[in-house]
């Protein structure tokens, strides 16, 4: 059984100004099953937060650090929880 789980992720690097949020929008969507939002920190880093099936917030975050996406990504830092809800798709902030 894959449970739903809940992934926030950090994204550091050049990940603002490039399309970055658009990018994983795109992905999530594309994964499918996936609710939450990508937004810029005032920090530079780029927040992702996602509920949905564990294989499918793992598919996102392997993308979020394989390098394949726009910009340049230096590092990505996560930590996991339960879902909390209260999501309408993925969407960007």
């Amino acid at each position: 059984m894959n449970e739903d789980v809940r992934v926030i992720a950090w994204v550091r690097g050049r990940v603002q100004g490039v399309g970055f949020r658009w990018f994983t929008r795109a992905n999530a969507l594309r994964i499918g099953e996936l609710a939450g939002f990508a937004s810029n920190l005032g920090d530079g880093r780029v927040q992702v937060v996602a509920e949905g099936p564990k294989d499918r917030c793992e598919q996102l975050l392997d993308w979020l650090r394989t390098g394949d996406t726009p910009g340049r990504v230096d590092g990505v830092t996560e930590i996991w929880d339960t879902p909390r809800g209260g999501y309408d798709g993925f969407e960007i902030r």
